[in-house]
């Protein structure tokens, strides 16, 4: 039976020892850093008190496991793929592409370099939205704008730099999160368990849709994978780690926002954190290091997807300039200067609680389709496919459901347009008979 998430391309040319680069980035810091600092981020500091006041204790706990579990799956599936061959730049593009096709690593890259490039937006915004509770006088627009220049300024010149300053910032995290847990109530808390009695709340899908951003940190270390000096290795473990210590984290601190303020105050004061913590300063700390290294390492990341997506010719030949890199770290300036703009007509546009659903449903959809790729090609049992981190094709499977009813129950229209957007381009993709180099 003829695998259609298979390549055209030829077993032959395929790579299938897995060499580490020496040199490169270990466990802890090329992937497990990236990805709790992007977990532990913008919507743990500034949505996550409007969610518990929203759904309550029991919707949050309920809300983090199932977003957990969708992203454990998933992350089933990236370990099996990341551990079947020798892994470049590109992240989980180069790593689909190469092992399960070039038209089904198109059909996940393109949705990949959007969501990345909204991740800019969401965190400039998270973190304009942090200064202008402090200096009220700002306007959040232009603090917004602003930073998001700053940070592609940064990724231009900086990257290294950004990437060395990730163990300070885990540094304010643990702070932030250490006064948070020593703090006092501020008043006295009537939480419902399953949200507000006394209001209007948001129903439970639209609360999930804004907090799932939250979990899909497991993309920061994956988009690291040309960095790594043992992808096959550092993958897996450093990303269950991070997944782990995230949900430890995530189950905790409902139960602290809870019993230290009011659902109608949990919902209104987005730094409610700041003002229930033992220092609060320290909550500025945590929230504007964790905005600013996870808008750095998206918009390190998105580029550097749509250059690989070009150098393969998976964009139209007119596009195959944002393929150009600079420089002995091949740094793709082109592809960086059209993410910016990406992300500016975001931030100028939308806020936090309109671009984290956009977000989720592109991750959704990313996470859904590479969840159907990896299932599919255990289940028919491949020859080709051989990854050293062996599961099996009903968790894939079952991440791949769970990505969909998700997306089907927050909003059933967005989830026909993102399935039909994907299916378009590996239909385009097969045609055009890609071969991956």
């Amino acid at each position: 039976m003829k695998n259609p998430f298979r390549s055209n391309s030829s077993d032959s040319n395929r790579e299938y020892v897995i060499a580490p680069k020496s040199g490169g980035l270990g466990t802890f810091g090329g992937v497990f850093t990236p990805s709790i600092l992007t977990i532990l981020g913008v919507i743990m500091y500034l949505r996550f008190g409007w969610v518990v006041g929203n759904v309550g204790l029991i919707g949050t706990l309920l809300i983090v496991t199932i977003s957990t579990l969708i992203t454990f799956l998933t992350a089933l599936s990236i370990s099996a793929i990341a551990t079947d061959q020798h892994v470049r730049i590109g992240g989980a593009y180069y790593m689909i592409s190469r092992s399960l096709g070039i038209e089904s690593g198109g059909a996940i890259g393109i949705p990949l370099y959007i969501a990345l490039a909204f991740s800019v937006a969401l965190y400039t915004v998270g973190f304009a939205e942090s200064v202008v509770g402090v200096f009220p006088s700002l306007d959040m627009t232009t603090v917004g704008l602003i930073t998001t220049v700053g940070v592609a300024a940064l990724a231009l010149t900086s990257a290294k730099v950004a990437i060395r300053a990730q163990y300070f910032i885990m540094f304010g995290i643990v702070l932030s999160l250490l006064s948070l847990a020593f703090g006092s109530p501020i008043e006295q808390s009537n939480i419902e368990m399953w949200g507000a009695a006394d209001r209007h709340s948001e129903s439970f899908w639209n609360v999930f849709a804004v907090f799932f951003p939250a979990v899909t940190g497991i993309m920061a270390g994956v988009n690291m994978s040309g960095d790594l000096e043992n992808p096959a290795k550092s993958i897996p473990r450093g990303t269950f780690y991070a997944i782990g210590a995230g949900y430890l984290v995530y189950m905790v601190l409902p139960i602290i926002l809870a019993n230290r303020a009011d659902a109608v105050t949990l919902i209104e004061d987005p730094l409610i954190m700041r003002k229930i913590a033992y220092w609060g300063d320290a909550i500025l700390i945590g929230v504007w290091g964790a905005t600013l290294s996870s808008a750095v390492g998206s918009i390190l990341g998105a580029p550097r997807v749509l250059q690989a997506l070009a150098r393969d010719g998976v964009l139209p030949r007119w596009l195959r300039w944002l393929g150009r890199g600079e420089g002995e770290d091949d740094t793709p300036r082109i592809g960086t200067l059209l993410t910016l703009a990406v992300a500016l007509a975001a931030v100028w546009f939308g806020d936090l609680n309109m671009i984290a659903p956009v977000l989720t449903m592109f991750f959704l959809t990313t996470y859904g389709v590479l969840n159907i790729a990896a299932g599919v090609e255990q289940l028919l049992k491949s020859p080709s496919f051989r990854p050293q981190f062996r599961v099996h094709w009903s968790l894939s499977l079952l991440g791949a459901i769970g990505c969909i009813s998700v997306m089907v129950l927050i909003n059933v229209v967005a989830t026909g347009i993102a399935f039909l957007f994907v299916v378009i381009i590996f239909v385009w993709l097969q045609r055009r008979e890609m071969k991956a180099a």
